[in-house]
């Protein structure tokens, strides 16, 4: 990433927070797999391996805000990076990603709006679609399932909510908590979800389906998501951990059938980087025109959700 295009001077500029403390990171003493790799010491992503299963589960564990802060992106950066190595050729055999939360009541609300209010605010354009590119990089490499034999799966236990339900729909299977809530609200404050959810939920649903969707802000169940083909798999609440491995015992003896299926898919309809990245073009433009009043609300959401993060972690 140019940092010599960051826009203000006096905001620091988003590839320089991304990759803050990356070559300052030491390196854990003890690790499940390879002592080299900071794959198990990753601040907001608690990552497990499960050898009967040869599935890899990571809960995100939000620092404050259960949101895509920049330090989580630099954690995803590198978790995607790890897997790759330690997973691919002539690695350990991998057959299962996993990736929930460990925050109550919160898969994920998505963008840092608190970040992006500060961005609009400076008139700092480049940062916005520096942000964005980061998570359409992170997306897409997911959507190819690290170009590794695997099948990943997004286990949702709570809100999912604008960039949270548009990274879930990068996963192969959605299994969801019956309480799960999903949403994109973000044209409640004159915005748009721009990251992934016009060419994904497209793909999957129809152009006009996805645009209602969009437009609406309206927030689905898990069972109409179900209903949509959105979620995979329901199952009761408290019982989301089970229903991956009941998930994975019921499909392992058919795993590479599965894989290929997801794969040939990617291909029948695939998702380039270039059309993601546009569209984060025309939302930071978006971003950058929006109203005083429309700030407000952006900071407010930004409030409630503090709020609530401290209410859950008051310390």
């Amino acid at each position: 990433m140019d940092q010599s295009r960051i826009g203000s001077p006096e905001s620091q500029s988003f590839a320089s927070e991304l990759t803050d403390a990356l070559l300052d990171r030491p390196l854990p003493s003890d690790l499940p797999q390879v002592p080299a790799s900071p794959l198990f010491d990753l601040g907001q992503l608690d990552v497990s391996w499960d050898d009967d299963l040869k599935a890899l589960w990571t809960f995100m564990t939000p620092n404050g805000r259960p949101s895509f802060n920049l330090p989580m992106l630099r954690d995803f950066d590198v978790w995607q990076d790890e897997i790759s190595r330690l997973y691919g050729d002539d690695g350990e055999e991998l057959r299962y990603l996993i990736l929930g939360s460990r925050f109550p009541g919160v898969w994920n609300f998505g963008g840092d709006l608190g970040l992006f209010s500060k961005y609009i605010r400076n008139g700092d354009r480049q940062s916005l679609v520096d942000y964005g590119q980061a998570c359409n990089t992170i997306l897409t490499r997911n959507m190819r399932a690290l170009d590794l034999p695997i099948v990943t799966i997004g286990l949702v236990q709570g809100q999912a909510l604008g960039g949270g339900f548009e990274a879930l729909m990068s996963f192969n299977v959605i299994i969801a908590e019956r309480s799960a809530k999903f949403g994109l609200p973000e044209i409640a404050f004159g915005l748009f979800p721009g990251m992934g959810a016009h060419a994904l939920l497209s793909r999957r649903l129809g152009f006009a389906k996805a645009e209602q969707m969009i437009l609406s802000g309206k927030t689905y169940t898990a069972e109409e998501m179900y209903d949509l083909g959105l979620v995979h798999f329901l199952v009761e609440d408290g019982e989301g951990e089970q229903g991956v491995r009941d998930y994975i015992k019921q499909n392992s003896r058919r795993h590479a059938g599965n894989h290929a299926v997801f794969k040939a898919s990617r291909e029948v309809w695939p998702v380039a980087i270039e059309e993601l990245n546009a569209i984060v073009e025309i939302w930071a433009d978006t971003a950058l025109k929006l109203k005083e009043s429309d700030l407000r609300l952006m900071e407010r959401l930004v409030r409630a959700q503090t709020k609530l993060s401290a209410k859950i972690s008051p310390n």
